[in-house]
């Protein structure tokens, strides 16, 4: 009885073990960026189900439970996922709330336009065309943020579903890989607050996931170097991250925000506006009906390249996730380029 009291004693004095730390993340790329932090010190829970739409997801009964018991949630941001500021909005929850799009130094634009939110000035990498990996740094967009990038306060607060509207910050910031070697150091850092008996490894597997980041930007620019300047059309504004970094030609989109349906009027003016622009290539994508795509192209020549999925939703989930999600975007593009 005596050692049972003893250890019981121990358990209670001893910090929170990495896997009884209970952390959400919003959509597949962040819970990508988690597992490469944690490693094998936890297991992070994915509130967007395989297939879904970040734009438009409804929460479960068990993952609203989820978020209300959990340590830490980690989040772009409600401009992505307007869904979970709501369901902040109605539970009451112990955890840190890590929203990404708050973290400092990260390069960040409004939407199609591809410039930067602030006149910071920005400074090139070695691929002569493309942003470093800090570029712009992100200032006051009525965010608050501490030094982990995690907003404590109001952080249930809902505006207007920015997600759906293609005005004002871009929160698709996962697609310059600077911004991701940023918030692989939040995490690390958010991490380490909660569970400091492993903090060195959360430090050293985010420095490691850096150098696997660096690696693949300079991977993407070599795959993406013959696409030059040739216009591109996508499905939604989602790539205007992508298309600062590497020098891509985005000529436009087929619809105007991520949840509205592209009406006759504009799916006439954008063939009009591929022929006038001389676009190459065209791209479906995920949780997007195709025929938006035989549409706008029928008798124009323009090639039709392989279904994009920004956001990872096919995806098996996991560490890799980020980068196979990099990859195909960039490998996909060259393709249709090439006519391949």
């Amino acid at each position: 009885m005596r050692h049972s009291l003893a250890l019981a004693c121990a358990m209670m004095a001893t910090p929170l073990a990495a896997h009884d730390l209970k952390v959400v993340t919003d959509f597949p790329i962040t819970h990508s960026l988690v597992a490469m932090v944690q490693g094998e010190h936890g297991s992070a829970d994915l509130l967007l189900d395989r297939g879904g739409d970040p734009h438009s997801f409804q929460l479960r009964p068990s993952q609203a439970r989820a978020l209300a018991d959990a340590d830490v949630i980690f989040w772009v941001g409600e401009e992505l996922t307007p869904w979970l500021a709501r369901a902040l909005a109605g539970t009451e929850t112990r955890a840190d709330v890590v929203t990404l799009l708050d973290a400092d130094g990260l390069a960040v634009q409004d939407f199609a336009h591809g410039h930067s939110h602030d006149d910071h000035g920005h400074s090139h990498d070695d691929h002569g065309h493309s942003h470093d990996d800090h570029g712009h740094s992100h200032d006051d967009h009525g965010h608050s943020h501490d030094d982990h990038g995690h907003s404590h306060d109001d952080h249930g607060h809902s505006h207007d579903d920015h997600g759906h509207s293609h005005d004002g910050l871009d929160p698709h910031a996962w697609m310059n890989t600077g911004n991701v070697k940023i918030w692989l150091d939040v995490i690390a850092a958010e991490l380490s607050e909660h569970d400091p008996d492993h903090a060195e490894i959360y430090l050293a597997n985010a420095d490691a996931a850096k150098s696997q980041i660096a690696a693949l930007a300079d991977e993407l620019a070599e795959i993406l170097e013959p696409v030059g300047a040739a216009p591109l059309v996508m499905f939604h504004d989602a790539y205007g991250y992508m298309a600062s970094q590497f020098g891509l030609n985005i000529a436009g989109t087929i619809a105007l925000g991520d949840a509205a349906a592209p009406g006759a009027q504009r799916l006439s003016e954008l063939r009009a506006q591929l022929q006038d622009d001389g676009a190459v290539c065209i791209f479906p994508e995920t949780n997007h009906s195709s025929r938006y795509i035989d549409t706008v192209v029928e008798g124009t020549g323009v090639r039709v390249g392989a279904e994009l999925d920004p956001e990872g939703v096919l995806q098996e989930p996991g560490a890799d996730l980020y980068p196979v999600v990099m990859r195909g975007i960039a490998q996909s593009i060259a393709d249709c380029v090439s006519g391949g």
